[in-house]
């Protein structure tokens, strides 16, 4: 099943095709480890989950690689902040992001190359640019001469006068063009690491560079990022590694639209990020999916209490549906019913396939979710036709990375004990006492719905 996917640097779309090429080589430049992961991670890294999940889907052999920046200067500073170790820092900021990620149903990377990891490929790949005359050694550091590479800027879309005009780059005495960038910078203090190069540390763009080049090798399928990583981290990867090989970076690069917090980007620097983990205690991972899905990938998105009310209110509708054909009720629903869910599947199957669609997705996956819930509160949702519905909704829910909120055994028993207790009160009209097991568990996030002489509960994320 053909993939069609938008490349940022050529404009068009370009379409992947499992039959004519099943392996797949995917780079996602990751996170600084100086602290918690915001929510505008959270959508980037949401986004490529998906992507994945859908090229699995679809037939391909997908290697996925996500990047730590462990040595930075942020890092750095935290460190001696917290009066601890650069490598305590990145440690526990690795830990805490894996954490997030897993919280988020976010499917680990095959590989999570780290920077400290690859200073000697660094070293090799900054001589190779040095030797055909791409860098040249100044007295803070080595850096990459951007004249020679006539393409710069092909990917931003911007010329390298107009840069220099913008005033986006950083002047240095010890560059001969204000483009020129930094591959490896000379630290006498700090921690620094020893190599031919002189006693330092890496730039920053050098990093990514070297670790695609490392563990996917020369020019890969689809290199991602957030939209802010456009000028200059991924127009500088282009030129370093195309100067060094001579061969395209990547044949797709995908960028991920800023999240707005009002009229600015959410970042820390800014101090307006909201921490995934917080986010998590309030809404529960499902919400914040379904809003980082609900805009395409290429549009910014806004953050705020409508859209998230919003996203709380489709993951309501589709949480439903998922219990809905776990928790059936009865026989069965007509042929047209189940004819109306599976178009709704398939509509949201295809937008996938388009670029991405993931807004047009969600609209299938909830024209479904509300069919079932028709169908289920009719007592109707069981038999062969059932099986049919389930089998699609939940495929789509796995492609979407949702799922329903986990319960241990041992709190379900304890759930099925107080709902028992509950229905005896009630037949006995004791019906105050009744309430209060009600909204005792309803303050732990169970739903109960009475349906006839039945009673069904849920664990939902959202009262």
């Amino acid at each position: 099943m053909q993939v069609r996917l938008s490349d940022t640097l050529s404009g068009r779309t370009i379409e992947l095709d499992p039959s004519a090429q099943k392996d797949i080589r995917v780079y996602v430049c990751g996170v600084t480890v100086y602290d918690y992961s915001h929510v505008g991670h959270a959508r980037t890294f949401i986004v490529f989950d998906v992507l994945r999940r859908v090229l699995m889907d679809r037939g391909f052999n997908v290697r996925y690689v996500q990047n730590f920046t462990d040595i930075d200067d942020k890092i750095i500073r935290r460190a001696n902040e917290e009066g601890v170790s650069y490598r305590e820092v990145a440690e526990k900021y690795i830990k805490e992001y894996l954490a997030d990620s897993d919280a988020l149903n976010i499917m680990r990377a095959d590989l999570y190359p780290r920077a400290t990891e690859h200073i000697g490929d660094m070293v090799e790949f900054i001589k190779g640019l040095l030797n055909s005359s791409h860098a040249y050694a100044s007295s803070d550091g080595v850096y990459f001469s951007v004249k020679t590479f006539p393409e710069y800027g092909k990917l931003s879309k911007v010329k390298p006068e107009e840069l220099i005009k913008g005033a986006r780059v950083e002047v240095k005495e010890g560059k001969r063009d204000p483009l020129d960038f930094a591959l490896w910078k000379f630290y006498d203090e700090g921690p620094t690491f020893e190599s031919e190069l002189g006693r330092g540390r890496p730039g920053w763009h050098i990093e990514c560079s070297t670790m695609i080049r490392k563990n996917l090798g020369t020019t890969i399928d689809i290199h991602g990022g957030g939209e802010d990583l456009i000028f200059p981290h991924h127009e500088n990867e282009i030129a370093q590694s195309e100067s060094l090989t001579g061969k395209p970076l990547a044949r797709i690069w995908m960028h991920v639209g800023l999240v707005k917090f009002g009229e600015e980007k959410m970042s820390k620097s800014l101090h307006n990020a909201v921490y995934i983990r917080d986010f998590l205690r309030q809404y529960g991972p499902n919400t914040l999916r379904v809003w980082a899905l609900s805009t395409h990938y290429r549009a910014q998105v806004e953050f705020s209490e409508r859209t998230i009310s919003e996203a709380v209110e489709k993951w309501k509708a589709i949480e439903d549906a998922l219990y809905s054909i776990r928790q059936q009720n009865g026989c069965c629903p007509s042929p047209s019913e189940v004819k109306e869910v599976l178009d709704a599947v398939e509509e949201a199957n295809a937008a996938l396939n388009d670029d991405l669609d993931t807004p047009r997705a969600l609209q299938g996956l909830l024209r479904a979710s509300r069919a079932v819930n028709r169908i289920w509160g009719s007592g109707s949702l069981g038999g062969e036709g059932a099986s049919e519905i389930a089998s699609g909704l939940e495929r789509l829910a796995w492609l979407l990375g949702l799922r329903l909120p986990e319960i241990g055994q041992e709190e379900a028993d304890e759930v099925e004990r107080a709902v028992k207790k509950r229905n005896e009160l009630r037949k006995e009209r004791r019906f105050s006492e009744a309430d209060r097991i009600r909204a005792e568990l309803q303050a732990r996030r169970i739903k109960l719905i009475d349906m006839g002489e039945r009673t069904f509960w849920r664990k939902v994320e959202v009262i």
